[in-house]
C-alpha cells in the first residue's frame, strides 16, 4: 500500500483500458482541429479595445518588484500567478502591443486542448477526448477569454490539469500523480481563488468511490492508509494556499462588493454563454448531449458508484456544484459572476462529448457534432462583432480624448484611484520608450493631482478616494481641472443608481472655483472639465 493515495474500487481500472489504435485519420483530425483553434483564437485578436481590467493586468506586471509584491499582498493576490507569468511575457515586448499582450492568453487557451483530450481519454476513451477537442476548439466562451489579458484562460487550463491528475491518481495511484495533482491544484488557486470550488468538488466526488471500496475492504488497515493519503494531498493544497487564504481573511469581501445579486436571467445567460454564445438552440443541444451521457446509467445518484457511473457523477458535480454553491452564498452576499466560473467549461464539454459518443451509430454522432460545431462557429462569429458577457468600458477613448485636448497647466483628478490605471497605460502607448522605465509622465497630459504619491506610478496609486479637504487645497492651483469618473454609481437592485458621495463632493467643491463645466460621456466613463472664465 506504500505508493497508494487513492483507493479505487474493484471495478475501477488500474491502468488505461485498451484504446483504439491511432490512425492517420485520427492524427490528421486532431492536427486540423488544433490549427482551426489557433486561427479562431488569433483572428481579430487586437480588434476589441483594451478595457480597464486588461490595463490593470499590464500596469501591475510592469511595476518594480517592490511595488509589484506590495500590490499583490495589499490588493491583487487573487490572480497573482497570472500577473507573474505576464510580467515575464512582457519582457519580450518593446511597445505594449495589444496583440502581443493578449497572445499569452491565446497560447494558454490552446494548451487546454491537449489537456482536455488527455482528461477525456483518462475518463472515457480517446474518442471522447477527440470530440471534446472539437467542441472546445470553437467554443466562443473559451475563445472570448483567450483574447483577453486576464487570468481566465490560465484558470481553465490549470483546472483541466488538476482534474486530469486527479483522475490519473484514481486510476494509477502513484506519488507522481499525487504531487502533480497537488501542484496543478495549487497553481489553479493562485490563478483564481474560485479554483478552491473545484478542489471541494473533487473531494465530494471521491466519497462515492470511498464508500464502494470500504464495503469491499476486509480489514481496517487499507482503509486507514488510504484516508491518510487522501488527507495528505488536500492538506498540502491547503498549506500551499495559506498565503492566499490569509489575504482573503485580511481584505474580506471588499474586493468583490461590486458584484450584483444574480437573478434567473443571469443564470440563463451564464449557461447560454458557457455553451458557446449562440442562444437557446445551442444550449439545448448541449443539454441533450449531456442527458445522453447520464440517462442510460443506473444509480447515478448513488454514493456507492462504480467507475462507469462515477466518472459521469464527477463531471456532473464539476458542472453544477460550483454554480449552485455560489448562487446559494449569493443569498447572503453576491459572489456569483459568470467569468469566475469559467472553470466549469471543461466539465460541460466532456459531458457533452461523452453523450455524443454514446449514440448508437457513428453517423448520428457525426451529424450531431457537426450541428453543434456549426452553431458554435456562429457564436464565435457573433463574438467577433460584439462582446456577449460584458460591455467593455470606454477607458481608451476617454484617455485619448484627455491627451488630445489637454493644455499646459491643466490638472487631472480621478474619482477613484484605480481609474488612473488605464490613463497611464494608454499614455505609455503614446511614448513607448518612456514606458520602459516608468508608467508616469510617459505622454504629455494634465498634471496628476490625485492619486499621486510620487513622481512615478506605484502600488499606492490604485487605492483610495480624494477627500474634500484635499480637493479644496489644490483646486486653486490650476486654470482647468479634468475629473475622470468611473464606477461612480451606487448599486441598487435595479442596477446603477445615483452618483456616489465622492462624485457629489467633487462636483460641489470644484464648481465653487470653476464655474464652467463641460462633460463628455464614454461607455462606463465620464470626463468632466472644470475651467475658469
Amino acid at each position: 500500500m506504500k505508493g497508494r493515495w487513492f483507493g479505487p474500487p474493484a471495478d475501477l481500472p488500474q491502468n488505461s483500458p485498451a484504446q483504439p489504435s491511432w490512425t492517420l485519420v485520427s492524427a490528421f483530425t486532431l492536427a486540423l482541429l488544433f490549427a482551426a483553434a489557433t486561427v479562431l483564437r488569433f483572428l481579430f485578436l487586437a480588434r476589441k479595445p483594451f478595457w480597464f481590467d486588461e490595463c490593470f493586468s499590464v500596469v501591475i506586471a510592469r511595476l518594480s518588484w517592490h511595488d509589484f509584491l506590495r500590490l499583490l499582498w495589499w490588493r491583487e493576490a487573487n490572480m497573482s500567478l497570472y500577473y507573474l507569468l505576464l510580467r515575464g511575457w512582457l519582457h519580450f515586448d518593446s511597445g505594449f502591443s495589444p496583440f502581443f499582450i493578449r497572445s499569452f492568453s491565446a497560447l494558454v487557451s490552446l494548451a487546454t486542448l491537449p489537456a482536455i483530450f488527455w482528461l477525456g481519454t483518462k475518463l472515457v476513451d480517446r474518442r471522447v477526448g477527440l470530440i471534446a477537442v472539437a467542441l472546445m476548439s470553437c467554443n466562443a466562451y473559451h475563445i472570448r477569454y483567450a483574447q483577453e489579458a486576464r487570468s481566465y484562460a490560465l484558470f481553465v487550463l490549470l483546472a483541466t490539469l488538476s482534474s486530469g491528475f486527479f483522475v490519473a491518481g484514481l486510476r494509477e495511484p502513484s506519488s507522481r500523480n499525487r504531487w502533480s495533482y497537488v501542484l496543478a491544484s495549487v497553481l489553479a488557486v493562485y490563478a483564481h481563488l474560485y479554483a478552491l470550488l473545484l478542489v471541494l468538488t473533487q473531494w465530494l466526488s471521491v466519497r462515492g468511490l470511498y464508500e464502494t471500496e470500504m464495503s469491499s475492504s476486509a480489514g481496517a488497515g487499507p482503509r486507514v492508509t488510504m484516508s491518510a493519503a487522501m488527507r495528505r494531498a488536500w492538506i498540502w493544497i491547503g498549506v500551499a494556499t495559506l498565503p492566499l487564504l490569509a489575504f482573503v481573511g485580511k481584505t474580506g469581501a471588499g474586493a468583490i462588493r461590486w458584484i450584483p445579486r444574480p437573478g434567473i436571467h443571469d443564470l440563463l445567460d451564464f449557461w447560454e454563454h458557457l455553451a458557446g454564445n449562440d442562444g437557446l438552440p445551442l444550449l439545448l443541444l448541449y443539454a441533450a448531449a449531456c442527458l445522453a451521457a447520464i440517462l442510460p446509467l443506473r444509480g447515478l445518484f448513488s454514493l456507492r458508484a462504480g467507475w462507469d457511473v462515477w466518472r459521469r457523477q464527477f463531471l456532473l458535480l464539476w458542472l453544477l456544484f460550483p454554480v449552485a454553491l455560489t448562487l446559494l452564498l449569493s443569498l447572503a452576499r453576491p459572489v456569483f459572476l459568470a467569468r469566475y466560473l469559467a472553470f466549469c467549461l471543461p466539465a460541460l464539454i466532456l459531458l457533452a462529448a461523452a453523450g455524443l459518443a454514446n449514440l448508437r451509430k457513428t453517423w448520428m454522432t457525426a451529424i450531431c457534432l457537426a450541428v453543434m460545431l456549426f452553431f458554435s462557429l456562429q457564436g464565435t462569429l457573433s463574438y467577433y462583432e460584439h462582446d456577449f458577457d460584458l460591455e467593455r468600458d470606454g477607458s481608451e477613448a476617454a484617455a485619448d480624448y484627455i491627451y488630445d485636448h489637454a493644455r499646459p497647466g491643466d490638472g487631472i483628478l480621478f474619482h477613484i484611484a484605480e481609474a488612473r490605471v488605464p490613463y497611464e497605460f494608454f499614455g505609455s502607448l503614446r511614448s513607448p520608450g518612456a514606458a520602459r522605465t516608468s508608467l508616469s509622465g510617459s505622454a504629455a497630459g494634465p498634471e496628476i493631482i490625485f492619486p499621486r504619491h510620487g513622481d512615478y506610478f506605484d502600488y499606492r496609486d490604485v487605492t483610495g478616494n480624494p477627500t474634500s479637504e484635499f480637493v479644496r487645497s489644490v483646486s486653486g492651483r490650476y486654470t482647468r481641472v479634468w475629473v475622470v469618473l468611473m464606477r461612480n454609481r451606487e448599486l441598487t437592485k435595479n442596477g446603477p443608481g445615483q452618483p456616489d458621495a465622492t462624485t457629489l463632493m467633487l462636483q460641489q467643491i470644484l464648481a465653487e472655483s470653476f464655474p464652467q463645466i463641460e462633460r463628455v460621456q464614454f461607455p462606463e466613463v465620464e470626463v468632466e472639465i472644470y475651467s475658469k472664465p
